[in-house]
């Protein structure tokens, strides 16, 4: 019997492991679609696997590192050869970046809920912007050791790398762990306003970011709608699908982003998305920060409520003091 759970759970810490490294070379690959060259350097505006890293540890532990390092291994060895010193770096960087990400959050009583402001910061300055200086850093020293990248442009292959991985924890991150936390409304409730927000910013989304008078302003009043309607689970996916389009946009150079050099249009995807998710990320925290207060209050109200039910007196019955000894035999 003790054998069986034994075996069970390494089948299931077996399956995490494989799940891990399958999502995480998919959605590299996946990344690698929209793939700019940098200086003998491949980044990406947006890079998924390592959302999908943080997510994985946030949700599973730290056990489950062998499968980032497998599936950063996995997805390097499809850009190029993964036994030399630099492409052994990167998969060093991206696996021990998310970890010590994860470090920090688990650090400063991170929530995965994400219901509090204090989290969204947390991720946004620790998971994010902190953590993500490990695998650009580690990435970026290895280029210029292993003579990819000359020493004069390493700030720009950096920050490039640092603005992609760092978009990936915020745009990704989110959407994954609500995913699972998401309370589904009824029919009758708010489906037929979720149907029509997904297709508001779907053209929303593909008008400011392709057309031609440079509206991509446009976007943040439907990132706040949802933000505001549906917290968490509306925004973060909105911001996700408000990316995809405006990198989409970008790396063909449409709208926008038209007429701009390769390094402009990454310097604007990055702003672009970073306010974004910014947006969908601190606004939907203080919505459900805001809410989880009211309810609490309500119940507290509600609970005094019977409280001073239970003190009221009784008819016939005088009310009891309490500035009086009780009598003898009470």
């Amino acid at each position: 019997m003790i054998r069986s759970k034994e075996a069970r759970r390494r089948a299931v810490y077996v399956a995490q492991i494989l799940g891990v490294v399958g999502a995480y070379y998919l959605s590299g690959r996946l990344g690698l679609t929209r793939q700019v060259v940098v200086d003998g350097a491949v980044v990406t505006p947006l890079w998924p696997p390592t959302g999908i890293s943080l997510a994985a540890l946030l949700y599973l532990g730290a056990r489950i590192w062998p499968g980032i390092a497998l599936g950063a291994f996995l997805t390097v060895t499809a850009i190029g050869d993964a036994f030399t010193l630099s492409r052994l770096g990167i998969v060093l960087g991206n696996t021990l970046a998310p970890l010590a990400a994860y470090a920090l959050l688990r650090r400063v009583g991170f929530r995965s809920e994400l219901a509090r402001l204090r989290d969204g910061i947390c991720l946004v300055f620790l998971g994010a912007f902190a953590g993500m200086l490990i695998s650009a850093t580690i990435g970026s020293v290895t280029l210029m050791l292993d003579d990819k990248v000359p020493a004069g442009r390493f700030w720009l292959v950096w920050s490039s790398w640092w603005a992609g991985d760092a978009m990936g924890v915020l745009v990704v991150t989110p959407v994954l762990l609500v995913l699972s936390r998401v309370r589904w409304p009824r029919l009758s409730d708010r489906w037929p306003e979720a149907c029509l927000l997904a297709v508001v910013v779907v053209l929303t989304g593909v008008f400011s970011t392709r057309s031609s008078l440079s509206m991509i302003y446009l976007v943040f009043p439907v990132i706040i709608w949802a933000a505001l309607r549906f917290q968490l689970p509306g925004s973060a996916p909105c911001a996700l699908v408000v990316s995809v389009l405006a990198i989409t946009a970008g790396t063909d150079a449409l709208g926008p982003f038209a007429g701009h050099t390769l390094m402009e249009i990454m310097a604007n995807l990055t702003v672009l998305n970073g306010c974004v998710a910014l947006t969908a990320l601190l606004l939907g925290a203080i919505v459900a920060e805001h809410q989880n207060i009211r309810r609490e209050t309500e119940h507290a109200v509600v609970e005094l409520e019977a409280l001073v039910e239970q003190l009221a007196p009784l008819p016939g019955r005088p009310a009891a003091r309490y500035d009086e000894p009780p009598h003898p035999g009470q």
